[in-house]
């Protein structure tokens, strides 16, 4: 949530301000029924009856409030932008669907000379395609079975990343199947109301759908009417990949699997929608196809944007514990009261 120089990074705290109100007011209700002290007869309080309430209790529970305010101002993490700077960026908002089923496990590339598998090796080549775009909005969609949202589309491609490297192809977690249309619909809802001067997906699968509730092609045709261009890329050799897995020994081994990639399906969608079907089966040409993405997809504009923000979440801390040790000092030597 911004407002203009302010950000406020986790803004779901701030509900708890609609609570401070109805606690001050059940408290005081709940203290208000209960004397402070009993008396056998009034007569002995009488001289003492008309002073009026002392105005340290007010002031104590200012103290108390104003703290608790500032905690739960802290929790929504205030932010304050430091300066801005503009930059030319080329206008494109990119959502990249990375494909997470079992068969990226297929170690069929070549990373810093070992064995490595797809997803490793699209990790690799996609951090690179990320770092030579910092002024570009990137959010990245993960797809099995079901496809969802790793990170929205960002400037702070440092989240991104580590989001990015947060995804496991072939987890237990993840539903297998490979959902072609479904991650497509998915980078479509995080595009479709963004004005910007392009807008982009670029998909990576090894597979051909068999999973989702959208079609590809129906998918497509929302892009297409959306005008968002879609660049797929099929990721894996020919013919076979050795798949990994491990024997009784817990020893690693290989089985030769069948590479099904859907070919005819990924130009379609990329011809429908004004963009490119790649077939990338080596990291090298993997990098070439990102590189060529990379200089067909360039619209040069200036923006501005804030390249710093100071986090004022320990100075309201700070203020509220020294509030909230004011009130302890002053109850306990100039305000002390009986028990």
């Amino acid at each position: 949530m911004t407002f203009g120089d302010l950000r406020i990074d986790s803004p779901w705290w701030l509900l708890l301000l609609v609570l401070l109100p109805l606690i001050a007011w059940v408290q005081r209700r709940w203290a208000g029924g209960r004397p402070a002290l009993m008396f056998s007869s009034v007569q002995l309080v009488r001289g003492i009856m008309g002073l009026a309430k002392p105005k340290s209790g007010a002031l104590l529970g200012f103290l108390r409030w104003t703290a608790l305010l500032l905690f739960v101002l802290a929790m929504a993490r205030p932010q304050w932008g430091e300066g801005t700077e503009k930059i030319r960026a080329s206008g494109i908002d990119i959502a990249v669907a990375f494909d997470l089923s079992g068969s990226m496990l297929a170690e069929d590339f070549q990373l810093q000379g070992k064995r490595a598998n797809r997803a490793a090796v699209a990790k690799e080549v996609l951090k690179g395609f990320v770092n030579d775009r910092p002024a570009d909005r990137i959010g990245l969609v993960a797809f099995a079975g079901r496809a969802y949202i790793a990170a929205p589309l960002t400037l702070d491609h440092d989240f991104l990343l580590a989001n990015l490297d947060r995804l496991e192809a072939g987890s237990e977690a993840i539903e297998d199947g490979t959902a072609i249309g479904s991650a497509i619909s998915a980078g479509l809802n995080r595009l479709r109301d963004l004005d910007s001067e392009s807008r982009i997906i670029i998909l990576m699968t090894d597979g051909q759908n068999n999973a989702g509730t959208v079609a590809p092609l129906t998918a497509a045709e929302a892009a297409d009417l959306l005008g968002v261009k879609v660049y797929t890329i099929g990721v894996g050799t020919r013919g076979v990949a050795p798949m990994p897995y491990t024997d009784v020994f817990s020893r690693k081994r290989y089985r030769d699997v069948e590479v099904n990639i859907d070919e005819e399906t990924l130009q379609k969608i990329a011809g429908q929608t004004g963009g490119q079907y790649f077939r990338a089966d080596s990291q090298r040409k993997l990098r070439e196809i990102y590189d060529k993405i990379d200089e067909m997809e360039k619209t040069e504009v200036e923006v501005e944007r804030f390249f710093n923000y100071d986090d004022w979440f320990p100075y309201l801390v700070i203020a509220g514990l020294a509030l909230l040790l004011l009130e302890l000092i002053l109850a306990n030597t100039v305000w002390l009261k009986l028990p």
